[in-house]
């Protein structure tokens, strides 16, 4: 697309004499111009086509009624799951969970993880020391929920090996 439209521009910038020839080029350019936007039209559409089931699934609640996890929450979850702290700025009083993997979460989002009932935070520990935060059991049964069923294998696959002619076309 981008080439034919370039090609376009320079043919009707004014640097070429305008006779037959050049005529002829804009219109086999614009052709090809027509021609490309056809095609990715049509790439558009199958992409769109071939999203729509996961995108419906996606949108789907989970066969226990409950509604999936939203990409930030389980992230945030994820990270809590490998330990994690809340601690006070000491000088700007802000909050945030420090996890064992440096990734910081906002105390709003904390908040909203607590309210939701997915984790706690042991409130016996000052917070200026750091108050450790854990998971909950409702926590961990929405992450295990969350993680795509796994896919069979076909029997003849071997770890490691390329995929036979068999199993691309599935």
């Amino acid at each position: 697309m981008t080439f034919h439209r370039q090609l376009l521009n320079r043919l009707t910038s004014g640097e070429f004499p305008v006779d037959s020839a050049l005529l002829a080029r804009i219109d086999r350019a614009a052709h090809e111009l027509e021609e490309a936007a056809g095609e990715r039209d049509a790439a558009t559409a199958s992409v769109i086509a071939a999203l729509e089931p996961i995108e419906h699934l996606a949108r789907t609640t989970q066969p226990d009624g409950h509604e999936p996890l939203p990409a930030a929450d389980q992230a945030a979850l994820l990270a809590i799951a490998g330990g994690a702290k809340l601690h006070e700025h000491l000088l700007s009083g802000r909050m945030s969970v420090a996890t064992a993997s440096g990734t910081r979460i906002p105390y709003t989002h904390l908040q909203r993880l607590e309210a939701a009932g997915l984790v706690s935070r042991d409130t016996s520990h000052p917070v200026h020391a750091g108050q450790p935060v854990a998971l909950t059991d409702a926590a961990r049964a929405a992450l295990a929920d969350s993680r795509p069923p796994p896919t069979a294998a076909p029997a003849s696959a071997r770890p490691g090996a390329w995929p036979t002619a068999a199993s691309r076309r599935r």
